[in-house]
């Protein structure tokens, strides 16, 4: 066998002619409006995540702990679990930290249904990746930026501004230094500890 190059002979199916512009154009399009259904897909996850656990739905099934809920009900590890609750938790501070404002109170909607019909355009690995800063970025980065843009007068905060001050902040944070933890979390059946990220 040949050497392979990286990004050649990974299609799968026969070869095609090579596409035009206006079509790899199209091509381009529907897989942005895919990616972005799966960005809103982990939105409402997240949403129905953080409602199941706050209702503690493992104990009327008969179940020990949440990550024995989640490993009976759909076959996911520990891990897994308590990753699907840390982004469910960075959304919902990232969510609290856009609505915190007066300007923003009193505009959006702070039911879990609107935070999860909301996209901020966020994928869970940024979101996993700033669970254990969900602080820096909701009070240090989105609260302070939307605050200041509110104040100015120089910039509409509709969903554009809002997306683009949410995903700057995420970036932000995701490219700073970050401490160790101090001490490795403990499962006690229910939920992780106040620093947990799985």
């Amino acid at each position: 066998m040949g050497e392979h190059q990286h990004g050649q002979g990974d299609a799968v199916g026969p070869a095609r002619p090579p596409l035009t512009a206006a079509e790899a154009r199209e091509v381009t399009a529907e897989l942005r409006e895919a990616l972005d259904d799966v960005r809103r897909s982990v939105a409402v996850l997240a949403a129905r995540v953080r409602a199941a656990h706050a209702a503690r739905v493992w104990l009327p099934l008969g179940h020990g702990s949440w990550t024995a809920y989640y490993a009976a009900e759909f076959g996911i590890s520990r891990a897994q679990a308590y990753r699907l609750l840390a982004v469910a938790r960075a959304l919902a501070a990232i969510h609290s930290a856009v609505t915190a404002g007066p300007e923003m109170s009193r505009t959006r909607d702070t039911t879990p249904a609107a935070a999860a019909a909301l996209d901020y355009g966020l994928s869970q690995r940024a979101l996993i990746a700033v669970s254990g800063r969900t602080d820096a970025v909701a009070e240090n980065h989105i609260t302070r930026r939307l605050d200041t843009l509110a104040h100015s007068g120089l910039q509409a905060l509709g969903d554009p501004t809002v997306r683009a001050v949410v995903r700057q902040a995420v970036r932000d944070v995701r490219t700073a230094p970050t401490l160790p933890p101090a001490e490795p979390p403990t499962d006690n059946g229910t939920e992780p500890g106040p620093g947990f990220v799985a």
